[in-house]
């Protein structure tokens, strides 16, 4: 590797995934204002809308969120171009 293009300051930082819960661990250089609390260590915390724990492609479950009857909007819509 070349000398002095990588950043030095990795350290630890939890990573909160926000849909289920689960944290982990691992080195990061991500900036944070936040915290959190593992088994009695306190680790900078960076919070994801998604993880490889909630991520469908992962888990092999697929989720339908239907908010606001989105699907049922659409279907009203282009009913009238139906054969």
């Amino acid at each position: 590797m070349k000398k002095g293009i990588h950043p030095e300051n990795y350290r630890m930082v939890a990573f909160k995934d926000m849909s289920n819960g689960d944290v982990f661990l691992t080195r990061s250089t991500a900036n944070t204002k936040e915290t959190l609390d593992v088994d009695g260590v306190e680790y900078p915390l960076v919070k994801l809308e998604i993880s490889r724990t909630s991520h469908p492609f992962y888990t092999g479950k697929s989720k339908l969120v239907d908010t606001a009857g989105r699907i049922d909007k659409f279907k009203n819509k282009y009913s009238k171009f139906k054969k």
